[in-house]
Parts: C-alpha cells; structure tokens; sequence
C-alpha cells in the first residue's frame, strides 16, 4: 500500500504545490491526497503519513489575538480552512507525522503553538516581500545548526517571496526556534522544532519552494522537497 502526502487545499495557485511532487518524487511508494476544507474530508487525514500546510489567505486574527483592521486585509477570511488545518496540524503533531509548512503554513504553525504573527508588515518590508505581478525576490542567511542549514547544505542565498505578514519575534510559538531571516529586514524565514526530541520533521518556510525560478537545482526547494518526502517514506508508526 502506498503512503500518502496530504496537501491541504488552497484557494491560490493549488496546482503549483500538486505538480511540485513529481511522478518520479513519489516512485511507485507515494502519492499525493489533496486534504480540502471546502469538502471537509476529514476522514482522509488518518489516511496520511505527512503532510504539506500551503500558502494562502491570512489566518483570521481573532485566533491569536490579532488586529482585526489592518492593510491588505482579505475582504473576507476564510475559518473553514482555519479549523481544517488545525485539524491537520494537531493530528500530525500527536501522531509524529512530518510536516512541510509553506508561506501561511509556516505562519499558521506558529500560531497553533501559540505564537503570532504581525498583520502586516508595513510598505518598506512590502517592497520586498509581498507579491506584485510576480514574486519578489530577496535574500536570507541560513541560522547554523539547524535542521534547515543541514538540509540546503548552504549558509545563505536567494527565495522568492510573495507575503505581507510574518512571524513575530518577539511571540515566537512553544519550542519554535528561528532557522532562517531575511538579509535586508530580518523577516523570519524559516522555523523548525527548538527542542526536536520525540518529535517528527517539521520544517515550515515564508518562502515558494514549489513555484521558485530555477527549483530543480535550488537547496530552498530541491533539498527541501526531499529531505520532506524522505521523512515520510522512512517514518514509522511511534507506540502513542
């Protein structure tokens, strides 16, 4: 029987994630569910041994306690999705499964740990990060002796970008540590476990890896995407 990626569902450019893992990624061990809160197929969840927390709409802020009224605020936020994923999260978590958190993933698992994020980051880090008809491009250093540095192999280099909020510092989530920031603003770009004892991968980035130019030689996605599905053909079921 084959073991199954869970992709959650997102409103934005799904298809970028889905095609990410490639026929010859999954070999003939793997293959890919698409986990989505508009069918509420919560029963698929149990089905999956890793998953992927894509990139999207803002979290609505009255779940961590955030500003209601900000800039680039969405017209409407979407709380259907926002308990799904919990839903995702929290049996991933329980269960030691890995996890990949992508742009609204990386965020969203901070804030499930108890964290938060600023609503928006303002017009200077804007110009850098949030997306204009493409995605920008910037800078980051890789924080030594973190999973992330072992993983991409490299100590600094350059990610797309395509985001208006980001992690707080200063509310960082329980036993969340800081793997990568950006050179220019010093954004969080990535997060990972502080203390990794018991517990599966988890990687989560602010960054595309699944859409970024030049993805098949690049350590921020190639590496990346395999480190990931590496974890997931080699977990096995913990004693909980």
């Amino acid at each position: 029987m084959k073991k199954k990626i869970g992709i959650s569902y997102t409103e934005t450019n799904f298809q970028n994630y889905d095609q990410w893992f490639t026929a010859q990624d999954l070999g003939d061990d793997l293959e890919i569910i698409i986990l989505s809160f508009i069918k509420n197929n919560t029963e698929d969840i149990s089905k999956c041994e890793g998953f992927v927390l894509t990139g999207g709409i803002d979290v609505q802020p009255s779940l961590y306690g955030g500003d209601m009224e900000y800039a680039y605020r969405p017209t409407a936020f979407l709380p259907e999705r926002d308990q799904f994923e919990k839903l995702i999260y929290e049996y991933a978590k329980s269960h030691r499964l890995p996890v990949l958190g992508i742009c609204r993933g990386l965020q969203y698992i901070n804030i499930l740990e108890g964290g938060k994020v600023f609503e928006d980051i303002g017009e200077l880090s804007n110009g850098i990060h949030k997306r204009a008809t493409v995605d920008k491009e910037h800078r980051i250093t890789i924080v030594p002796d973190t999973l992330l540095h072992s993983i991409t192999e490299v100590d600094r280099g350059i990610v797309n970008s395509a985001h208006h909020q980001a992690i707080r510092p200063d509310m960082l989530g329980n036993n969340i540590m800081i793997s990568a920031y950006s050179d220019t603003d010093g954004i969080i770009e990535g997060i990972e476990y502080k203390d990794k004892t018991n517990k599966a991968f988890m990687l989560a980035v602010q960054w595309h890896p699944e859409r970024m130019k030049r993805k098949e030689e690049s350590p921020f996605s190639r590496n990346i995407k395999s480190a990931f599905i590496n974890a997931v053909r080699t977990h096995k079921y913990a004693d909980l």
